[in-house]
């Protein structure tokens, strides 16, 4: 082998190194914004003696409470939104899951009168916290994928905020 091929194949042996090492980093890297975003990606649980189902979530860099969970067994994201009236969701991710249109809604938000549709959730769930039959509103001005959960939802919890801990509890 000339002296000029192993030189270059060491280069080129050096680059895939360096890239290797890039790629993992920003594989680290994306994993920890992620949990800064959403620190309650492992969510857990749990079912007291009473029959109460409590879920602890922590709070983001931003002080917002997302928390992972499933609308009719379909994988989302919540962001708790004690502003919002009703749990709205992006149109975007309502087609994906499935979720009908109903009638057209005016709703008031921060950015003024939008229009929403109206829909019916068989299941909304978050940990062991499960609930039926959860009017919500399909709005096609969201452009992530993150579920508003509305104080349609939230009142039905019991919830308790100490420091960076919110607990929802869900009475039998």
């Amino acid at each position: 082998m000339s002296q000029d091929h192993s030189k270059s194949i060491g280069k080129g042996m050096i680059i895939a190194a360096w890239l290797i090492v890039l790629g993992l980093l920003t594989l680290f890297f994306n994993d920890l914004l992620e949990k800064q975003h959403n620190p309650n990606q492992d969510l857990q649980g749990r079912i007291l003696e009473s029959g109460t189902r409590e879920v602890q979530l922590l709070r983001n860099r931003a002080g917002h409470y997302i928390t992972p969970g499933h609308i009719n067994n379909h994988k989302v994201t919540f962001l708790l939104d004690t502003g919002a009236t009703n749990v709205s969701i992006p149109e975007r991710l309502a087609s994906r899951i499935g979720l009908e249109k109903g009638f057209p809604l005016s709703v008031n938000t921060a950015n003024g009168t939008i229009q929403v549709y109206s829909t019916r959730l068989q299941e909304l769930r978050i940990a062991d916290i499960v609930l039926h039959d959860i009017s919500a509103n399909i709005n096609p001005y969201m452009d992530d994928e993150g579920v508003l959960l509305g104080m349609n939802v939230l009142k039905k919890l019991e919830l308790i905020q100490r420091g960076d801990t919110l607990t929802l509890r869900q009475y039998p």
